[in-house]
């Protein structure tokens, strides 16, 4: 019988329930081109399953090792007859493509996809048409100085007229780093109305409303943070540009030390803001260009007012206490209050200032997440930097 159901495999052996079912389990060589190299397989078998489609299948991953077990499973119908698949002579089943994948996997025979992080929906940005309307920061990717000591450099930007605000290393790239840089600079030139960013710590999480402690510390401060898309530099694409003028003109190659390097980054803003004509400002220089926010701030943080039919404090573990259940919104969030409204169909809308977290059905155990960004429909036209919204209110522009 071994023989016969498995022609050419090496140590087979097989056994048979009570239901009738056998199960044959061995090896099947020739995977990976190498005959001496056999694929273990556990074939559940009904009426004499033939164990030649397993080695079509084997010999398919081989060729393919990025296919999955789905695109084998494929081939193998194609290269096997159906009474080879089936339970008996013409069934025509193949095997499970999960059965193949957990084979395929425990040799080795396919390559694992990273997970993706999935930020919630950023919503549109907000157009950048007066200085200060909004401001962009990201991390330029960090390096080595010639001591070896690595280099973490934060820049800040106001996108409209490109002026850069900050440009400086931090010893790690934190919220408890990046918030003082943003406080200094906060206090100098006042609050803009947005901060953009990527999706990345410690700007975002993929917690609800994609808020990290450093944005919650930036919505107490009088400023709305917001997100490109992920995947999309291009929409922050001016700071990314200058990006690349900085690695050009301070990191290539690195200075001997952090602290020369230091000396470097201030020079570069200097010649950046005062010197450099820019083509996109009719030849201006951003100094020319900018001038500090109307909105002033005196260095105190606030949490929003909420404005709604109730009102929760989020504890420490991040729940909040909903018609005497704990939902769980956000760690972020620690000892704020978020604000609840009745929307139609019976749920509640949960909100942090101006950001949607999401929704509470009436008796409902957990926070469900907004399928769309919250705010103005997308203008698929617009320039990365520039308005991506059909409209804007007077309010929301502060002007």
């Amino acid at each position: 019988m071994e023989g016969e159901l498995c022609d050419g495999a090496e140590s087979m052996f097989h056994a048979c329930g009570g239901d009738g079912r056998c199960v044959v389990r061995g090896a099947v060589p020739g995977v990976r081109d190498q005959p001496g190299h056999g694929l273990p397989v556990a074939a559940a078998l009904a009426g004499g399953r033939q164990c030649r489609a397993l080695r079509a299948v084997a010999g398919a991953a081989g060729q393919s090792p990025r296919g999955g077990a789905r695109a084998p499973g494929g081939l193998s119908r194609a290269a096997a007859p159906a009474s080879a698949l089936g339970a008996g002579e013409g069934a025509g089943s193949a095997a499970a493509a999960s059965t193949i994948g957990e084979l395929f996997a425990r040799e080795g025979l396919t390559t694992q996809r990273k997970c993706r992080r999935r930020a919630p929906p950023g919503g549109p940005l907000f157009a950048a048409d007066a200085p200060n309307d909004v401001w962009a920061t990201d991390f330029k990717g960090w390096f080595r100085t010639g001591d070896g000591v690595r280099c973490d450099t934060l820049t800040l930007a106001d996108a409209c007229s490109r002026y850069l605000l900050r440009c400086q290393a931090v010893a790690r790239p934190d919220a408890e780093h990046v918030w003082p840089i943003l406080d200094a600079a906060f206090r100098e030139y006042g609050l803009p109305l947005r901060l953009r960013s990527d999706n990345g710590p410690p700007f975002a999480t993929t917690g609800a409303g994609g808020l990290s402690r450093l944005a919650v510390l930036v919505i107490k401060a009088g400023v709305r943070p917001e997100r490109i898309a992920p995947g999309k530099p291009q929409e922050n694409g001016r700071l990314e540009r200058l990006h690349l003028t900085l690695l050009q003109d301070t990191a290539s190659p690195p200075a001997a030390s952090l602290q020369a390097q230091a000396k470097r980054f201030q020079k570069f803003r200097r010649s950046y803001n005062e010197e450099r004509p820019h083509a996109a400002l009719d030849n201006a220089t951003p100094a020319d260009c900018y001038q500090p926010s109307p909105r002033r701030w005196d260095g105190r943080l606030r949490s929003p007012e909420p404005e709604a039919d109730a009102m929760r404090r989020v504890k420490a573990n991040g729940t909040i206490s909903w018609r005497g259940k704990r939902v769980f919104v956000s760690e972020a969030l620690e000892a704020e209050p978020v604000a609840l409204a009745e929307v139609e169909g019976g749920r509640w809308e949960v909100r942090y200032g101006p950001i949607l977290l999401g929704f509470l059905a009436d008796r409902g155990q957990r926070l469900i997440r907004p399928q769309k960004a919250d705010g103005l429909v997308d203008n698929a036209r617009a320039l990365p930097t520039g308005p991506t919204a059909a409209t804007t209110t007077d309010s929301e522009n502060g002007r």
